[in-house]
């Protein structure tokens, strides 16, 4: 290709009409009927004033706060509020990230850096661990040590962690809650065994950041039964730092989080500078260097028009639907609940007669996404819901879809795959896999090649139902399903 294939300019009514072309596909945003990846207040009217802020804020630069005063006073105010909802201490330090990945990155750079002595690091986390800690760890280059979890209640295993623990651990993390299971680790045990070995200790509450500290005592909606919900917060001894996102149950537009440090030393390993170089001084106190303050401005908005109470009536709201929910599987044949949730959030699995997959697919059907969760470690799959504020007036229509989704998915029985391929894909290197290999598992999922009709480029056309591809990849180890997950997503 070449300058002269490029594109003439486009009339802006032509742009918008393609942009509500593109999106047509999409899963809704709003209507509280997306149950994963997106969050709704049902509250358009600050989710309007948030897209004016986001809109008013989109060419200003987070690099420099001298340059732009605002955006330092707006991140001082949207940590502040995090800090109050976390119980962090006076002195406490904070950061306002583009996600929850970028928070958990920041707190495993800033173990690391804090310790220059140890040349091969470790990372402790229970295998319910978010894949962030994941990620982070093969970037910083840490040794990641994963134990596993309590096999019925899916929480962390206090004893086992401390006894993972050795003179190379730099950061122990846990969650509040698992995003795969929604309950909470039994944060106090491993944050005071990681103190007695002067450990770092993380709690990445990225998702209940916004949700638990409403649910906790007399005002929560759990009641009585909230009481029995872990400790977590900064209220917890030997807890170093906590990852809060604001644009999941703090109903901000995409992508801010807050990683908060229990106190600004604790927080200086996080930051990056250099004045080695011709140019401008760099000080980063994240991942990025240039961020639009957009996102900012947005969650800034948001908080203020929310307020304490707000935010409140919000959490209350998620977690009647997430309980109501929960009790109405326990009545459906054929699934349960895999762990009574502490937040917003529901793990289901289903017995022999059907597979949640199928289950996904029905529901889709009918208007609901809902995320699967494929096996890990002996454990079984799963559908994945987040239950956010919006959902709460829909949760009868939910509740009925789900039961015919079930009843249909028991029908068609569980989706199976060919004995002789899953023997195959036991046996597969990743690292060998060569293009026709990989070309060929993906057509035997059912991932068609295709062209884009405008560009001719290669691709994949993504079938209806993806049940059948759900099943394929949990015949695979976990190495491998990473492999074709990576295949598809660089197709697509």
């Amino acid at each position: 290709m070449t300058l002269r294939d490029l594109p003439e300019a486009v009339a802006a009514d032509e742009v918008r009409a393609a942009l509500v072309a593109l999106g047509s596909g999409d899963l809704p945003t709003h209507g509280g009927r997306t149950l994963a990846y997106v969050y709704d207040s049902g509250h358009p009217e600050v989710d309007a004033l948030a897209r004016e802020a986001l809109a008013a804020y989109a060419g200003s630069n987070g690099l420099d706060p001298t340059a732009f005063p605002s955006l330092a006073a707006m991140e001082r105010e949207v940590v502040g509020f995090a800090a109050r909802l976390l119980d962090a201490p006076d002195g406490c330090a904070g950061t306002v990230t583009s996600g929850g990945t970028e928070s958990c990155l920041l707190a495993v750079l800033a173990a690391r850096d804090a310790r220059p002595d140890l040349d091969r690091p470790q990372l402790v986390a229970p295998t319910t661990i978010h894949a962030a800690f994941h990620k982070a760890a093969h970037l910083f280059g840490l040794e990641l040590v994963l134990v596993d979890v309590d096999p019925t209640t899916f929480r962390a295993d206090p004893a086992a962690m401390a006894a993972a623990f050795t003179d190379r651990t730099v950061l122990v993390a846990v969650s509040a809650p698992s995003y795969a299971h929604g309950v909470v680790d039994p944060v106090g045990p491993i944050a005071a065994a990681a103190a007695e070995r002067d450990i770092r200790c993380h709690v990445d509450a990225c998702i209940g950041g916004w949700v638990l500290p409403f649910l906790d005592g007399a005002g929560g909606a759990g009641g009585a039964e909230a009481a029995s919900t872990p400790a977590w917060s900064f209220a917890v001894p030997g807890v170093t730092s906590i990852s809060a996102d604001v644009h999941k149950y703090g109903y901000t537009p995409k992508g801010v989080s807050v990683l908060v440090h229990r106190s600004g030393l604790l927080r200086a390993s996080q930051f990056w500078a250099t004045a080695d170089w011709p140019g401008y001084g760099v000080v980063n106190a994240t991942l990025q260097s240039t961020k639009s303050g957009g996102p900012l401005a947005a969650a800034w908005a948001t908080i203020r028009s929310f307020g304490g109470p707000g935010y409140a009536a919000l959490a209350r709201t998620a977690r009647t639907a997430t309980l109501e929910i929960a009790a109405a599987v326990d009545g459906i044949p054929g699934i349960r609940v895999l762990a009574p949730p502490d937040s917003t959030l529901l793990a289901v699995a289903t017995d022999e007669s059907c597979d949640p997959y199928t289950v996904v697919d029905e529901l889709l059907t009918r208007g609901w996404f809902a995320q699967p969760q494929l096996p890990f470690r002996g454990g079984p799959a799963s559908l994945h819901l987040s239950l956010s504020a919006a959902t709460a007036a829909h949760v009868p229509d939910f509740v009925d879809a789900l039961r015919a989704s079930v009843e249909a998915a028991r029908a068609a029985g569980p989706v199976t795959v060919d004995p002789g391929l899953a023997g195959l894909l036991g046996s597969l290197e990743p690292a060998r896999l060569d293009e026709p290999t990989l070309a060929g598992l993906l057509a035997a999922a059912g991932l068609a090649a295709g062209a884009d009709a405008s560009t001719g480029e290669a691709g994949l056309r993504m079938p209806e139902r993806m049940a059948p591809i759900h099943a394929l990849l949990a015949a695979c180890p976990p190495p491998l399903r990473a492999t074709l997950l990576t295949a598809v997503v660089g197709r697509l």
